[in-house]
């Protein structure tokens, strides 16, 4: 069962990434800029979130289901995820009103 989710969610999210990254003209003014999330996959507590503007960040972090696992506030760039159990997730990030949702993995 857990398969068959996961099969779902990925190919759910290689469809909307296809979507997102057509090319530099289709970036939306509502999208961050320069947006990088490292290491992915993840294998320590940590990852980093880097962008344009390095301002305060929103961040959500969602399971294969879309409940909400994760939720914080970062200033710096060092997002802690050391709650999340190895799998799948989508991040969501939310910086001075603009939003980028990305696929996370975690080993």
């Amino acid at each position: 069962m857990k398969l068959i989710y996961l099969l779902l969610f990925m190919g759910l999210a290689l469809s909307v990434s296809a979507q997102q990254e057509v090319g530099a003209a289709s970036v939306s003014d509502t999208e961050i800029t320069d947006f990088n999330l490292y290491p992915n996959p993840a294998y320590n507590d940590v990852v980093y979130i880097t962008t344009k503007d390095n301002g305060i960040k929103e961040i959500s972090v969602f399971d294969v289901f879309g409940k909400v696992v994760l939720t914080d506030r970062i200033r710096n760039n060092t997002l802690d995820i050391s709650r999340l159990i190895p799998g799948v997730y989508v991040i969501q990030v939310v910086e001075n009103k603009k939003t980028t949702r990305r696929k996370l993995v975690v080993k």
